[in-house]
């Protein structure tokens, strides 16, 4: 290294006219922009919904989104087909948005299509989940449940609640199909918008659905479908009930 620096430092100094900047970033093309504000916009809804600043049944206006979201108007606008699409919201001639509307027929459909979604994902993660993730995820909910039994925290509920979805994200991640995953997480977001005090977890409900998780790990440990399935489909039964308010 002495000695490269030693032949720059020989060299007469570059001209003006050589100096070389460093490339600059190219700009998104105009073309590009709606597409990506589209999916700002979708995202920022989804927060919206989950951080509870929107409710079933709601009547919003454009401009009430634009304010939540921080996003402009053309945004909004641009992403109202899509939501439509997907039946988070609809629009109601002289009264403006409104949220998807939750009543009992929404939350039967909502968790059969989970079922069948599932009942797909659990089966194909049972045959590609090693023994050592099996391991680290049994592990986690043993702590969990330990946690609870000294007492149920804010903090652990969100730990407990990230460690429940996370499951089912990756069985349904498992199948390798990004169509299946996306219908999956769209039908995620009318779930969490039945009732969030009933599907997000509460300390009653945090250690059956940790034991229902253990029994679903043991279940994968047989590789054997008929066990999964039963494990799978008494797990999301509980979390329809909890939904439609047959249990607490």
């Amino acid at each position: 290294m002495a000695k490269t620096r030693s032949a720059l430092a020989l060299k007469p100094p570059p001209l003006k006219t050589a100096a070389v900047k460093p490339p600059a970033l190219k700009p998104v093309p105009p073309a590009a922009e709606p597409l990506v504000l589209r999916l700002q916009a979708y995202e920022g809804f989804k927060q919206q919904l989950l951080e509870s600043n929107l409710r079933p049944g709601e009547f919003v206006s454009q401009r009430k989104l634009c304010a939540l979201i921080g996003l402009p108007l053309g945004a909004i606008r641009e992403v109202i087909p899509r939501l439509e699409a997907e039946g988070l919201i609809k629009t109601v001639p002289q009264r403006g948005l409104q949220i998807a509307n939750v009543d009992l027929k929404l939350v039967k459909n909502a968790f059969q299509l989970r079922m069948i979604l599932e009942r797909e994902g659990a089966l194909r993660y049972g045959e590609t989940v090693t023994d050592k993730e099996l391991d680290a995820l049994s592990s986690e909910y043993r702590s969990i449940i330990d946690r609870a039994k000294r007492g149920v925290t804010h903090e652990l509920l969100d730990e407990a609640q990230a460690a429940d979805w996370g499951m089912h994200d990756r069985m349904i991640d498992s199948l390798g199909n990004e169509i299946i995953s996306q219908i999956y997480r769209v039908n995620m977001l009318r779930i969490k918008l039945i009732r969030l005090d009933r599907v997000v977890l509460t300390p009653e409900a945090l250690l059956p659905a940790m034991n229902e998780h253990l029994q679903l790990v043991a279940a994968l440990r047989t590789r054997r479908p008929r066990d999964i399935v039963a494990a799978i489909e008494k797990h999301l039964t509980s979390a329809r009930d909890r939904a439609i308010g047959l249990e607490h």
